[in-house]
């Protein structure tokens, strides 16, 4: 917790030196414009913080974890449009061309906002069938690599602020304002660039060995690693690239790691969105490139009550990440793995967890169930030590993963000793 607050106090600092060093600068500005100004500045400097958090730092990921990342990359855009409509009804722009720009990035990252809400995140899809169900059908058109790219639209939207600042007699007289101003921009825009177009040549590469079905829509497909992994921990995730195949899309996409071996990473993907299904194209000997690893659940293992159960809930292809933590810990800590499956065929790991009950000095208990667990399964399974002191981890398909938060919230287990991964792609 204080980790977070500390990550989403950082927001509330990173505009303070552009609006103080403005302050402090423009002394001839009337207070009354001065305060709208400020509030342009704010929005210009959460939305380069935005695209700063896109990059998805993986020391940050450690810091909070991935979807804190996300959840404020979210948030600040959502504060940055309210803050720039502000900003824009009750400024002016005395010349056409920075009233225009103004203008014209207000509506465009209004419009990539709302269109990223619907697409990107699961802040409506995932509580809803209906626009569930609406945004399946319209991802015929709107496939994923398209909607990434159109969310990149943002860069040129901050292009035109800071032209649209540049063009201000109210802002571009102050140099010691514009140099810092101008140094938040390049030093954003920069890190992203980096990020995008040279780091990726240091990430991890490998070579596919295995690419094998599972039950009716689920592949393991395992990678070959050139140099071994020595950052690898049970519960991690990474973001793939094929390279060179036209069979599948060149953008990264999110999958865990199903065992900890350092050298040879094998991947459990459920076969659901436009990437997925076409897993099956990809050949034995594809390169491809890995960025991670990410995910913060092993620390978060090591960081609670040793005597303190672990109940790993597991939907489908969830069970991924899970099946590595209870290949860590099941001799360690009394664990609860709790896999739902759509039909028994899909109980592909049925024996491998058999063979972690049966080792010696283990203190796992596995449970299938083709369907979901409900309230009474919970209640045969679970003792009350377990919901009383447990640490929860759940990871699954989007409408899974909240409709068991529920559940679990309802039989008596906090909040805070849940935890979550959502197969979001």
């Amino acid at each position: 917790m204080l980790r977070k607050l500390l990550f989403w106090s950082f927001a509330v600092v990173f505009p303070l030196p552009l609006v103080f060093t403005y302050d402090f600068v423009a002394t001839t500005v009337p207070p009354s414009l001065k305060f709208y100004i400020f509030l342009g500045l704010i929005a210009y400097a959460w939305w380069l913080l935005s695209i700063a958090l896109s990059t998805r730092p993986s020391w940050l990921d450690r810091f909070v974890g991935l979807p804190s990342i996300y959840g404020l990359h979210g948030m600040l855009g959502v504060l940055a449009i309210g803050m720039a409509y502000v900003h824009r009804e009750y400024s002016y722009s005395p010349t056409p061309l920075a009233r225009n720009l103004g203008d014209w990035a207000f509506y465009g990252f209004l419009g990539v906002l709302c269109f990223s809400v619907f697409f990107l995140s699961g802040w409506l899809v995932d509580r809803s069938r209906l626009l569930l169900r609406a945004k399946g059908l319209l991802e015929i058109v709107f496939r994923h690599q398209l909607v990434v790219w159109i969310h990149r639209i943002n860069l040129v939207i901050v292009a035109m602020i800071w032209l649209h600042a540049h063009l201000l007699v109210r802002t571009n007289q102050y140099f010691s304002f514009m140099v810092l101003f101008d140094l938040y921009t390049v030093t954003v825009l920069s890190v992203y660039a980096w990020k995008k177009l040279i780091a990726s040549d240091t990430y991890l590469t490998g070579t596919v060995i295995s690419n094998d079905a599972l039950g009716g829509s689920t592949r393991r497909v395992s990678v070959d690693l050139d140099s071994k992994t020595a950052t690898l921990r049970p519960g991690d995730f990474f973001f793939l690239r094929f390279e060179g195949s036209s069979a599948v899309s060149r953008e990264w996409h999110p999958f865990s790691v199903t065992d900890d071996n350092q050298e040879t990473l094998t991947f459990t993907i459920r076969q659901h969105g436009d990437f997925t299904r076409r897993l099956d194209n990809v050949e034995v000997g594809t390169r491809m490139r890995l960025e991670g690893p990410f995910g913060r659940f092993e620390s978060i293992v090591q960081n609670r009550d040793r005597e303190a159960p672990l109940v790993l809930v597991g939907m489908g292809a969830g069970v991924s990440p899970l099946l590595s933590l209870a290949a860590a810990h099941h001799t360690d800590r009394e664990i609860h793995l709790l896999w739902a499956v759509r039909s028994p065929e899909d109980a592909y790991f049925h024996d491998v967890l058999k063979e972690y009950e049966a080792a010696p000095g283990s203190r796992l208990h596995a449970t299938v169930s083709v369907g979901r667990f409900r309230r009474e399964d919970l209640a045969g399974i679970l003792s009350a030590e377990a919901v009383a002191k447990g640490n929860f981890f759940i990871v699954g398909p989007n409408l899974a993963v909240l409709a068991n938060q529920r559940l679990l919230r309802r039989i008596g287990v906090s909040a805070r000793r849940i935890h979550q991964e959502r197969l979001t792609m």
